[in-house]
């Protein structure tokens, strides 16, 4: 009886999960409450739209702590056959793709506005922007001070979070904790750079274009940096809980692989909103 239940293939059958289902419900419960709670749109003389955003968080937060806890007990326990690493390589690729997208629109957008400031045949965007770019008023950030300290910590943290890697590779546990302590830090350094800087810029998020397309791109990459940090930071634990081989890490590389593309979107947030964005109103003139 029991050889007729043996598994005789490669693939990873899973249980049914409740997850995907609870996940669902509390992203709905998460972004109607924030809608309601960003328009003030009151039930009654209730305003219920900040619980309904808090319960919905806390159900994301619920679940992605039990539907990834629930992956790394399949990893743990023989489940992520080769086969199965390979289709989840291919769909963390594809999230990385769909995230290359994300960016894109942001960049798009920056872009549009920059390089069309002085078409003389786009006259209403011509009188908004005064006829330059970054638009007239707009005091930018010297991408020569704390953009490059910034850019200096992302990289270094390109190359902790390697030598991470290359440390389990090689069964160096003790390796593998260091790279990765550095790492979080470095991320956690970045974000409170990254918050000072916004604290101390001389234009806003509304009423004009460029902070708009530059509060969207370099937060949104902040989020990221978030992200990622944390991601980095469960990575320790499990590293510190025993978790990883040099050949069953599969949550680690991700991490790693999610972390560089962060560095690589800072690069080029660096270089066309810092750098090419600092001197466009010379350009410009």
């Amino acid at each position: 009886m029991a050889e007729a239940h043996a598994k005789n293939h490669d693939y990873h059958i899973i249980d049914p999960s409740p997850w995907p289902l609870i996940g669902s419900i509390s992203a709905f419960l998460m972004a109607s409450g924030f809608v309601t709670w960003w328009k003030d749109i009151a039930f009654g003389s209730l305003h219920l739209g900040p619980y309904i955003f808090g319960a919905g968080i806390i159900g994301v937060l619920y679940t992605m702590i039990s539907w990834w806890s629930d992956v790394v007990r399949e990893a743990n326990t023989g489940s992520h056959t080769r086969v199965v690493q390979l289709h989840h390589r291919y769909g963390m690729i594809m999230f990385i793709a769909s995230e290359v997208m994300f960016f894109a629109a942001w960049f798009w957008a920056y872009f549009d506005a920059a390089l069309y400031a002085g078409d003389p045949q786009l006259y209403s965007r011509v009188e908004a922007l005064g006829g330059v770019w970054p638009p007239k008023g707009i005091e930018t950030f010297d991408p020569w001070h704390l953009p490059l300290l910034n850019t200096l910590i992302l990289l270094t943290s390109g190359t902790t979070v390697t030598w991470a890697h290359h440390a389990l590779l090689e069964n160096d546990r003790q390796g593998l904790k260091a790279g990765l302590w550095l790492t979080v830090i470095l991320g956690l350094i970045f974000t409170c750079v990254q918050a000072y800087e916004y604290s101390h810029a001389a234009f806003g998020f509304s009423g004009n274009i460029y902070g708009a397309t530059f509060f969207m791109a370099t937060g949104f990459h902040g989020a990221h940096v978030i992200i990622g940090t944390i991601f980095l930071a469960v990575c320790l634990l499990r590293a510190y809980r025993g978790d990883f081989t040099p050949k069953q890490h599969l949550g680690f590389e991700f991490a790693a692989w999610y972390w560089h593309f962060v560095d690589v979107v800072w690069l080029f947030l660096f270089a066309s909103i810092y750098v090419w964005g600092f001197g466009g109103s010379a350009a410009g003139h």
